[in-house]
This record gives structure tokens, sequence and C-alpha cells, in this order.
């Protein structure tokens, strides 16, 4: 699985990472989990409010911090 969290490496942006790395660590899956901060490519998912999450290619969420039960759903 690989996730990409898109933000700018802002305080929002930071707590959405965290979030989704405690989810895939509860989750117990393995997952390639890769930030990425340049405004053109995270523009490129189609996300014009960070933070934003893909997993597998697809945008999951964006503009909001997620829960962790959110993030554990689009796990599973």
């Amino acid at each position: 699985m690989e996730i990409k969290i898109l933000g700018t490496g802002c305080p929002t942006c930071q707590k959405t990472a965290k979030i989704v790395e405690e989810a895939v660590q509860e989750a117990g899956i393995e997952a390639k989990i890769e930030k990425l901060t340049d405004i053109q490519e995270i523009a490129s998912y189609g996300v014009l409010s960070p933070p934003g999450i893909v997993i597998d290619g697809e945008v999951k969420s964006t503009g909001k911090v997620p829960t962790k039960e959110e993030v554990l759903s689009w796990l599973g």
C-alpha cells in the first residue's frame, strides 16, 4: 500500500501525518508513507486545500485533519 500525505509542512499537515502513521501501525499493515510538500505536486492530485491524503493513487481526504477511525476505514 502506498500512502501520500500532501501538505506544505504546516502544523495541520504534521498532525495529519501523525494520525496516518498511528493508523498504519494500529492496522498492522505494511505501507510506504511519503510526504509531498511541493505545491505543484500537491495540485497535480487536484488537492487545492491541504492537507490531503492519497492511498494507492486515490484521493481520500482534502482540506481537513481526518480522524484515526476514518484513516483506518480507508486502510481496510
